[in-house]
């Protein structure tokens, strides 16, 4: 069965159709390179082609992964706006290679998993995915899923009172458009997804008590389930990044009974 979106070639060269219309098939390129690409990392063939061709009829642009060593070198081959990432994978798995993207990567990562144990949840959440889809699963969920996370990373949820800004705090640098910190020596810490917009709610309500409801309509709204324990592990690993002891902070404090406190002086550079 043909999708609308399917692109089918003519017998004249360089000449494709794209939505029942003849196109140059440079247009049509050039158009596809506007689209949001999406990596599927899976070892079963029959989730990455149901995921390619699903996704593929929603006007994304897809590519698909069998393991860790064919990830990385569509990321080597390919700009990838979003990562489906399996859980469980022969060789390294979703875990390990989420802790490594994380270590110099912000693509937003979802991932799926066949399992159900809900720590597993927050260990993925922990190492840095940004929402965790368990099998089997959804694919209508999974595509609001994906749609919600690339809002956010393309700023549909970035406040603009301070868009395009630097800020300062304790000793860091905020460059909220690149989504990233830089510490005093002029390192460069990245920030998931999760940890900006988790960054921004606080920035936006310094020296407020949050409670965790607050906090994950400030965040991510309503567009993604998160719980409460979803939300720890995001300020624990924020704390990780930002505070000069994680055991003790003192940059984002908790209130036992209220929620979480941000503490520091915000000065905007621009």
């Amino acid at each position: 069965m043909r999708h609308e979106t399917e692109i089918t070639r003519l017998h004249h060269p360089g000449v494709t159709t794209f939505f029942g219309r003849p196109r140059p098939a440079f247009v049509i390129l050039a158009a596809m390179e506007r689209l949001p690409h999406i990596l599927v990392v899976d070892d079963h063939r029959e989730i990455r082609d149901l995921l390619a061709r699903f996704l593929g009829a929603q006007g994304f642009r897809v590519s698909t992964a069998v393991d860790g060593r064919a990830m990385h070198k569509t990321l080597g081959d390919a700009r990838i706006d979003l990562i489906v990432l399996d859980r469980m994978l022969p060789g390294e798995d979703g875990l390990t290679l989420c802790r490594q993207l994380r270590a110099s990567s912000t693509i937003p990562i979802i991932m799926l998993t066949a399992m159900g144990d809900p720590v597993d949840r927050t260990i993925g959440l922990e190492v840095g995915a940004d929402d965790y889809v368990r099998k089997p699963f959804d694919a209508r969920e999974l595509l609001a899923r994906i749609r919600a996370v690339l809002r956010r990373v393309q700023g549909g949820g970035e406040p603009t009172a301070v868009s395009g800004t630097m800020l300062r705090f304790a000793g860091w640098r905020f460059h909220v458009h690149r989504r990233e910190l830089e510490n005093a020596d002029g390192v460069i810490e990245p920030l998931s997804t999760g940890e900006y917009e988790l960054l921004m709610a606080f920035i936006q309500h310094p020296r407020r008590v949050l409670s965790r409801d607050q906090l994950i309509d400030f965040a991510r709204g309503q567009s993604t389930a998160i719980n409460d324990r979803s939300i720890d592990t995001q300020v624990m690993r924020l704390r990780r990044k930002i505070e000069p002891d994680p055991k003790t902070p003192t940059l984002i404090k908790t209130v036992w009974g209220g929620g979480y406190l941000f503490t520091p002086d915000i000065v905007r550079e621009g």
